[in-house]
């Protein structure tokens, strides 16, 4: 595949250990190919997983001094030696159930983020990226009506850098929901929204961090529905358009 000498080293570009040159040659590489970006969000929501996972679990300062003394080379009874081994074994265990709980809700959480991601880039890859054509707010969303089950406002952009290009239908864990795209100085922004009750997984305002995504994004939820704010612009401009819709 055309794509296969460059995945080939997508664990060490997200490791950052490339060359400065070849960073920004893979980096530009990634934000134009759709398989790419969407294989490198999926390989960075599991690093981090780990990542957090591996310091969710840490022994306190007081556990270490206890289980040293536990087995400190001192005259004690065997069975003294059996309730160590047996205590330690406990903890393991606990700790080792409780990691894999941790790792299937973020994975679970990480497969939400990442069908946001393909259906943005999907979007961009699209011929015809929207439904409906529009800069004007009262016409798309009353398009939407009798196509999703809710209703949703759209804020108003003026004395903003933002401009409303359209919408489309949108659909995560088969719910059906809207998709606003916007522009900002020549970067797409999809704003994704969904009935919150409808996502089967529980997801906070800070499930992902948008520094660890090839794309920026932020979540909320606000009277019943969930919105997803993603795009290759910058943070703040995420944050602003985000603020925008909170506000409204």
């Amino acid at each position: 595949m055309v794509c296969e000498s460059w995945k080939a080293k997508l664990d060490i570009y997200l490791d950052g250990e490339l060359s400065e040159h070849e960073m920004r040659t893979f980096d530009a590489h990634v934000r134009s190919c759709p398989s790419c970006s969407a294989d490198a969000l999926a390989r960075t929501q599991m690093k981090r997983a780990i990542h957090l996972a591996g310091k969710r679990f840490i022994p306190t300062a007081d556990f270490r001094r206890r289980l040293q003394q536990s087995v400190a080379p001192k005259r004690r009874r065997s069975f003294q030696f059996g309730w160590v081994f047996a205590a330690v074994a406990a903890v393991i265990l606990v700790v080792g159930i409780s990691t894999v709980n941790y790792l299937r809700i973020q994975s679970a959480r990480n497969q939400v983020f990442s069908e946001i991601a393909d259906l943005h880039v999907a979007t961009l890859a699209s011929a015809s990226p929207v439904d409906v054509v529009s800069t004007d707010r009262h016409t798309v969303k009353p398009w939407f009506q009798g196509r999703i089950p809710f209703a949703f406002n759209l804020p108003e952009l003026q004395n903003s850098e933002f401009t409303l290009e359209g919408g489309r239908m949108a659909y995560l864990e088969q719910t059906p929901g809207a998709q606003l795209i916007y522009d900002v100085r020549k970067h797409h922004i999809s704003v994704f929204i969904f009935p919150d009750a409808s996502t089967r997984t529980r997801l906070t305002e800070n499930s992902v961090s948008p520094k660890q995504l090839p794309f920026n994004m932020q979540t909320w939820s606000q009277r019943g529905l969930r919105y997803f704010v993603i795009g290759d612009a910058g943070a703040s401009d995420i944050d602003s358009l985000a603020k925008l819709f909170k506000a409204d």
